[in-house]
């Protein structure tokens, strides 16, 4: 009996389509990241947050390992093309953002696909990016009020986007992009 590969072609097109999709996104806010940390950096995390999209979407609609990871690295790779000077950026923020969804999967065995799941892994990426900018563009100086604006907006950012990402993901499983992915 032949085995079935874990990415088939089938597994790796819908991965494509939602990499396409969500890697636009990601070359918008490529795009607008240099007006918003210049104009409003508290609010960065929202921008930032729209990287969670490929893997959630991802998940959400094929229900097996590794789908995160190749959504997300195909995502990078489109916004890569629309936006290179971020490239190297959006590489790496794929393998964190897939690699953090994938392990807290793997943590349930790649058997749980309810809603809390998903916003782990987003109330996890949220304090990575919150620590991550508040250094990176020294937020520092900001008013106290400021700083924990931005934490707040930072951490709970992705937790929105992953709302959003699994509104989509249900929608296209509704509407019967994927016959089977469960495993």
């Amino acid at each position: 009996m032949a085995r079935t590969p874990l990415l088939s072609t089938r597994v790796l097109l819908v991965c494509a389509a939602i990499g396409v999709a969500t890697g636009i996104l990601g070359g918008i806010a490529g795009w607008i990241t240099p007006v918003v940390i210049a104009g409003l950096p508290i609010v960065y995390g929202l921008v930032l947050g729209v990287h969670v999209l490929p893997g959630i979407i991802a998940q959400e609609v094929l229900r097996l390992p590794w789908v995160a990871l190749m959504a997300h690295l195909l995502a990078a790779l489109v916004a890569s093309a629309t936006s290179p000077q971020w490239t190297l950026r959006y590489l790496g923020t794929a393998v964190l953002f897939g690699g953090i969804q994938e392990l807290v999967a793997a943590l349930t065995r790649y058997r749980s696909w309810q809603a809390w799941r998903f916003f782990v892994s987003a109330l996890v990426i949220g304090v990575v990016i919150a620590v991550a900018v508040f250094f990176a563009a020294h937020l520092s100086v900001l008013s106290p009020a400021l700083q924990i604006a931005y934490l707040v907006i930072a951490v709970l950012a992705p937790v929105a986007w992953t709302a959003v990402g699994l509104w989509v993901g249900t929608g296209l499983r509704r509407a019967g992009v994927v016959r089977t992915g469960r495993r």
